[in-house]
């Protein structure tokens, strides 16, 4: 089958009847985003902790209810995610998440090769005033994306 041919999947007009609509952001004020939660896989929880509180100059949170994971701290609403010791293999390859360093893009980048990270991608400004990223290799191997709304 050639690309030609292909029919669409999954749009408005080719679900079936009985399939509700998606939910929109707006329609869930407790959940204003469709991103909700993160986990970057590690190896050494220890070592991943120091290079994450070290780039960022903060503390990741820990509960001795969850022993294989450290938090990134947050105010509600506000999405997070965290270290997970007990997940899948650390890689450069897949799903690339990107975190908040606002007008901290290059001290950030900075910290990350004294802490051992080795930038895979140096700063661009993204289109429409959409900000600026970078990518980085961590301590465990994983690409991680930095972004900044400002310069």
């Amino acid at each position: 089958m050639t690309a030609a041919t292909l029919e669409p999947v999954n749009t408005p007009t080719s679900l079936p009847a009985t399939t509700p609509a998606p939910v929109t952001t707006s329609a869930n004020p407790l959940r204003p985003a469709n991103i909700v939660w993160f986990e970057i896989p590690v190896a050494d929880l220890d070592r991943a902790t120091r290079f994450y509180e070290a780039i960022f100059a903060l503390q990741l949170v820990e509960n001795p209810h969850f022993p294989g994971l450290r938090v990134f701290p947050y105010d509600r609403p506000a999405i997070s995610g965290c270290l997970f010791a007990h997940g899948p293999t650390p890689t450069l390859d897949g799903t690339v998440v990107y975190l908040n360093c606002d007008g901290q893009l290059d001290a950030v980048l900075k910290r990350a090769q004294a802490a051992g990270g080795k930038i895979l991608e140096e700063v661009a400004q993204l289109p429409a005033g959409l900000g600026w990223t970078a990518q980085i290799r961590d301590s465990e191997g994983n690409r991680v994306g930095l972004h900044s709304a400002t310069a």
